[in-house]
């Protein structure tokens, strides 16, 4: 898979505050970034992403590029929701970021969430897309809140403007029933890590679910459960084994007794094993016949010879 070093910018406006995503816009933002640092690391476990955000009086780095997990966490738990969006200033900061990576094998990419009204005039994102794209950065946008028709046309000229070979992808994600997450999973962003939807696999029968996760748990949020059931499936393994080891013990041990070919039923419907005894008796009992006669024989010649 593909060794990147990400940085994931959220946006942490006064309009992520809205309840029009589920739970709110800043939630949803929050479980899209744990998505999509488990695709990152579990694709490639040598990758590495950062976090940062715009809102506020200017952007901060939250995070530099790791691949622990904790880390990007306490960074979105430290985060507050305050002032506007400073989009261009964001991603030069994120650009600075990636350029400073330790493994310079690594492809930059940059992740950027926008829920709030973009400041920054279409002229302006068009020199920054191209200045990214010379230094071999991509930018994918996460567009969900603020879907006006200004916004969105200047995000796609930025896009146009910044596609490379790898792709720099534009996710507008409208408000519905399901999660950010959820409905993130499905675009090119998230697709080209190999994630499956939650709730099944990609092919929709599958019988992994839950993001494409071992046993449909994700170990960087719930690593307790994770570890349970990998031990389960293990021990079950094992006593697999000894029984199939036990069934070949006892196959081997019944080879060395030699099978008996004798018929259970003689040609007369006499059990075979009384064969022997029967002919013993049948010795007998001419023997006492023999015997009688030769007695009666001798008795007739006494009464002759009288």
């Amino acid at each position: 898979m593909v060794l990147e070093a990400t940085m994931i910018v959220v946006d942490n406006s006064e309009s992520s505050r809205n309840g029009d995503y589920v739970p709110s816009r800043w939630e949803a933002q929050s479980d899209a970034v744990n998505l999509i640092f488990s695709a990152k690391t579990q694709a490639n476990p040598e990758s590495s992403v950062g976090l940062m955000s715009m809102g506020g009086k200017g952007p901060e780095v939250l995070v530099t590029l790791t691949t622990d997990f904790g880390k990007v966490l306490d960074g979105i738990h430290r985060t507050k929701i305050r002032g506007h969006t400073h989009l261009a200033t964001g991603i030069q900061i994120a650009g600075l970021a990636l350029k400073h990576r330790q493994n310079k094998a690594q492809r930059q990419r940059i992740i950027v969430f926008t829920c709030s009204p973009i400041a920054e005039s279409e002229k302006d994102l068009v020199k920054l897309a191209k200045r990214m794209k010379k230094n071999n950065i991509n930018i994918d946008f996460i567009a969900f809140g603020d879907l006006e028709p200004e916004n969105t046309k200047k995000l796609e000229v930025f896009n146009e403007n910044i596609k490379g070979g790898d792709g720099s992808h534009l996710a507008i994600i409208p408000p519905g029933p399901s999660l950010l997450s959820d409905t993130l999973v499905t675009t090119p962003i998230l697709s080209a890590d190999g994630v499956a939807p939650r709730g099944g696999a990609e092919d929709g029968g599958g019988e992994s679910g839950g993001g494409g996760f071992e046993f449909g748990v994700d170990p960087s949020t719930d690593p307790e459960m994770a570890l349970a059931l990998r031990m389960s499936m293990e021990e079950e393994k094992a006593r697999q084994e000894k029984e199939g080891k036990k069934d070949e013990s006892k196959g081997e041990s019944l080879e060395g007794i030699p099978e008996e070919n004798q018929p259970l039923l003689d040609g007369q419907g006499e059990a075979s094993g009384s064969g022997g005894d029967k002919m013993d008796e049948d010795k007998k009992d001419s023997d006492r016949s023999k015997a009688e006669k030769k007695d009666g024989d001798g008795d007739g010649d006494k009464m002759d010879t009288a």
